[in-house]
């Protein structure tokens, strides 16, 4: 069995992420305005993808390849694709607990965890920082760690 630390991850032009983080935030903001459940399952969906096939399958990531870097040209450098896909993978999961939230009727979830993932999505979106790949690296420096004590 190969060790999973030795695989060599896929490589995509960091302005991806943050267009779709652009159009995460977007939805989200549409979400709490609107309380729409089934807009914020949409997102969900989409994040499910992201996580699950990648960036670059995600309707956002297709979106972004086809229309947006046609006309920008290639990035000057690439980044380690894992990163996003673990901070999609937290998207989600903060979207499910939304989705559920609204469609329950326990709307103040709903909103509460839509909020949060705006947050996060407009931090990426705005400056550039992504809260899930932060989080996904201190989960691995911990790992070290732990694995050295």
């Amino acid at each position: 069995m190969p060790d999973r630390t030795s695989r060599v991850s896929a490589r995509l032009d960091p302005r991806g992420p943050r267009f779709a983080a652009v159009l995460t935030t977007l939805v989200l903001l549409l979400v709490l305005v609107t309380g729409s459940g089934l807009l914020l399952a949409g997102q969900a969906v989409v994040f499910a993808l992201g996580a699950v096939l990648g960036l670059r399958w995600s309707p956002y990531g297709w979106l972004y390849r086809r229309v947006v870097r046609p006309r920008i040209g290639p990035p000057q450098d690439l980044e380690d694709e894992t990163p996003p896909r673990f901070a999609q993978a937290v998207g989600l999961g903060f979207a499910a607990v939304g989705t559920v939230g609204y469609l329950s009727g326990v709307t103040w979830l709903g909103i509460a965890a839509s909020a949060a993932a705006l947050a996060a999505a407009f931090l990426n979106a705005v400056f550039g920082y992504c809260l899930g790949c932060e989080a996904y690296l201190l989960a691995i420096r911990g790992r070290a760690r732990l694995s050295q004590g």
